[in-house]
């Protein structure tokens, strides 16, 4: 209740000990408590569609004007004698059969309003009659003004309307006894069939079979099969469960709300750990998709950077500063880079494709950056369709421009006379390996020459 207390004291300034009034219903509380301690000044209270099964606790509460219990578990009217300033009392919808149990209102002098509509005891023979008599100072009693002819009418009978009333109540006790045993008895077999559920399966032996752990450990595919199929059959079995509650019988009584709550309670655990358990067992992180194309993933929720110049492509991401280095693993190929950082991939698709080889990553000491730089190749990568760019060197060009000119080039006929074939079988030469010298041509003069002088004094020409 003291989460209820701190919720409705913020607009008290957090402060519970001054405040005059109080709402906590809807809050599944099923015992009052420490209300007279932390809360003497409250002149207004709210506590209905609760699971509140006495009135206790409240009669310190000196100030307390208006006390609303609808829709509890309350079968007796008790302990609100030191309420002084009482002036409506709302009990409606709970479980009041003593109806007797009213006299003890009557130190409430300044109580007004009554309600007890939807009770057991409303359904009396000459209820209103009985209430009308006993409490003289009502004004209102089911929202229904009480008339001074009514009063003299019921305080004349109620000699003749007590004993009845005494009987109808009696029997209604007795009804509720039996329905309090067979409520506790089923109750026990339900704990004790919770027991047998939750010991299922255990034969009394304590060892390991090694035989059934080496054949688990062989396949890992066998294993997650009965674990699924186990979820599967728990997940069945809960929710026949659910529409077997849901859709039993019952009385409307204390205990079938408290059963209600605890089956309710029940299901919000089961739902607890079953999302407990997706969050342990994640579902691995898709990089790569079927179709080998890579995604863009950004787990670790990092800031990066990314330059693209003629040359090369830079990725600058701003890992943590003090962390190990070792922490980092980095990853480039030809059209994506992946840094996995403490376990968790940071995956970026490149818009050009690059040299992994040729690539290297370097962390800054000041800012703990990790700076990946990655040449790009000679073909580049653009947008979702791969366009290849040539980049064309300076041999390409020079044998692009001979083609050019020998298209244009006129072709000179050849006379097939002098036409000769090149011996094939001299052209390589097997163990020579002397330098080829081009050989200088042999001038000879020609005899028949008339400038021609013969001195024996020249040197003859080699």
């Amino acid at each position: 209740m003291s989460e209820g207390w701190e919720r409705n004291a913020e607009h008290n300034d957090c402060v519970i000990f001054s405040l005059e009034e109080l709402s906590l219903h809807q809050q599944e509380i099923e015992r009052l408590e420490h209300i007279d301690k932390w809360c003497r000044d409250l002149k207004i209270l709210y506590l209905q569609n609760n699971l509140i099964g006495k009135i206790e606790n409240v009669s310190k509460l000196k100030k307390l004007e208006y006390l609303n219990l609808a829709l509890n578990n309350i079968e007796k009217i008790e302990n609100l004698e030191g309420c002084e300033e009482l002036a409506k009392l709302d009990l409606t919808v709970n479980f009041i059969g003593e109806l007797s149990s009213i006299k003890t209102l009557k130190h409430n002098i300044h109580l007004k309003e009554l309600f007890l509509m939807g009770n057991p005891c409303a359904f009396f023979d000459h209820y209103r009659e009985f209430v009308v008599a006993t409490l003289p100072q009502l004004k209102w009693l089911d929202d229904k003004e009480i008339e001074p002819s009514e009063r003299i009418k019921a305080l004349q009978e109620y000699s003749i309307i007590e004993p009845q009333i005494r009987e109808q109540e009696k029997d209604h006790c007795l009804k509720r006894a039996k329905l309090k045993e067979e409520a506790q008895r089923k109750h026990q077999e339900e704990d004790k069939n919770e027991d047998k559920r939750s010991n299922a399966g255990f034969d009394g032996r304590w060892y390991t079979d090694i035989n059934a752990t080496l054949s688990s450990l062989e396949s890992k595919d066998h294993l997650q099969a009965p674990d699924t199929e186990e979820h599967n059959t728990k997940k069945l079995d809960n929710s026949e469960d659910d529409l077997e509650f849901w859709n039993k019988p019952c009385l409307f009584t204390p205990e079938s709300r408290l059963e209600t709550l605890r089956h309710m309670e029940k299901q919000r655990k089961n739902q607890e750990k079953l999302s407990e358990r997706k969050k342990k067992v994640k579902p691995p992180r898709t990089l790569i998709t079927e179709d080998g194309k890579a995604l863009n993933v950004n787990e670790p929720k990092i800031d990066f950077s990314l330059k693209d110049n003629e040359k090369q492509i830079i990725l600058d991401l701003a890992v943590y500063r003090y962390m190990d280095t070792s922490l980092i693993n980095v990853d480039v190929q030809p059209t994506y880079v992946r840094v996995m950082i403490k376990g968790k991939p940071f995956q970026l698709v490149l818009p050009a494709e690059v040299k992994p080889d040729s690539s290297s990553a370097k962390r800054s000491q000041t800012t703990g950056h990790l700076v990946i730089c990655m040449p790009k190749v000679g073909e580049v990568i653009t947008g979702g369709q791969r366009a290849f760019t040539s980049v064309k060197t300076t041999s390409d060009r020079s044998r692009e421009h001979i083609n050019t000119r020998s298209k244009h080039m006129e072709k000179l006929e050849v006379d097939p006379s002098k036409h000769s074939f090149p011996d094939v079988t001299n052209i390589v030469q097997e163990k020579k390996h002397t330098p080829r010298r081009r050989p200088e041509p042999k001038i000879i003069p020609s005899e028949e020459d008339p400038t021609f002088e013969d001195n024996p004094e020249v040197p003859p020409l080699i």
